[in-house]
């Protein structure tokens, strides 16, 4: 029984790509969860799995020159977010990162979300899911968003000529449709920095 549990697992897994994740909620139609558990650390003691966090699992994917290769941070989230099929935001550092805003590695990355308040632990990294208001998750713009999140972070009348050029230059590339609904969503402050990237949009 105990190995045809392991078997069914692997299996399953295996026709995953590489590199995807998975939970202990992904194999209930073969085990109860602590079977499950028991099935999944047997594999990683067999080194057929990979223990990415607390409960998460990866068949890691491998690179000729680099081996292994562990999952993103943000791979990580967004397979936390379609298992509790919550809305995320990057926050804070995280979304000046992405807009090459900043060039910091910050060892705790933040997100803010409608599901659980959490940290998952990544060994030296962190992943902090935190509990936001319903406007923070309401934009629809992938750039926007960033770019609300960005700007709250560097702070009203705080931001420099170059950082308003590259958030506009970013904007341009954004739906304008979304743009437009994001605006609204923004502090005022912070629209007027958007608004420029929508006129621009118009303009040309």
């Amino acid at each position: 029984m105990t190995q045809s549990i392991d078997n069914k697992v692997i299996v399953k897994i295996k026709k995953a790509a590489r590199g995807s994740l998975f939970f202990v909620d992904d194999f209930l139609s073969i085990g109860n969860a602590k079977a499950v558990s028991k099935a999944l650390e047997r594999l990683v003691q067999r080194q057929e799995l990979n223990r990415v966090a607390r409960g998460l699992y990866a068949r890691l994917a491998e690179d000729p020159i680099l081996g292994p290769l562990k999952p993103s941070t943000e791979d990580i989230a967004e397979a936390i977010r379609r298992r509790d099929k919550a809305r995320i935001v990057p926050a804070g550092s995280l979304a000046l990162n992405a807009l090459g805003l900043s060039t910091q590695v910050q060892m705790n990355v933040v997100y803010y979300t409608d599901g659980s308040t959490r940290k998952i632990d990544l060994g030296k990294r962190k992943i902090v899911f935190k509990k936001t208001s319903p406007r923070n998750l309401a934009t629809i713009g992938k750039i926007s968003t960033l770019v609300i999140q960005a700007l709250k972070e560097i702070g009203k009348d705080k931001v420099t000529e170059e950082e308003e050029n590259i958030i506009i230059g970013h904007l341009a590339k954004e739906d304008p449709y979304r743009l437009e609904h994001d605006i609204k969503l923004a502090p005022e402050w912070i629209r007027i920095i958007m608004r420029k990237a929508l006129n621009t949009t118009n303009n040309d």
